[in-house]
């Protein structure tokens, strides 16, 4: 999978960090969720999203805040609404 290539839209609207069950950020030109409550990121190998806690990267404040503002420049909203 290129990384101009998306996931599914149909799945993002699913997808949930597999911990808090809250909606995720999906950055495809960086093939990762986010999840900004915990920051921590799921990579998405060959097209799938690698869901497993103990798979998951721990992000440092500064990346966290590169994720946050790279959504906010770019328009990523969650993967779904939690109302």
């Amino acid at each position: 999978m290129s990384t101009s290539e998306q996931l599914d839209p149909r799945l993002l609207e699913i997808l949930a960090c597999p911990e808090d069950k809250g909606p995720l950020l999906y950055f495809a030109g960086e093939q990762l969720l986010y999840n900004p409550r915990l920051q921590r990121s799921y990579a998405v190998r060959d097209g799938i999203p690698v869901m497993l806690i103990e798979e998951a990267t721990a992000v440092d404040d500064a990346e966290h805040a590169r994720l946050i503002a790279l959504a906010e420049t770019d328009g990523i909203e969650p993967t779904f609404s939690e109302s």
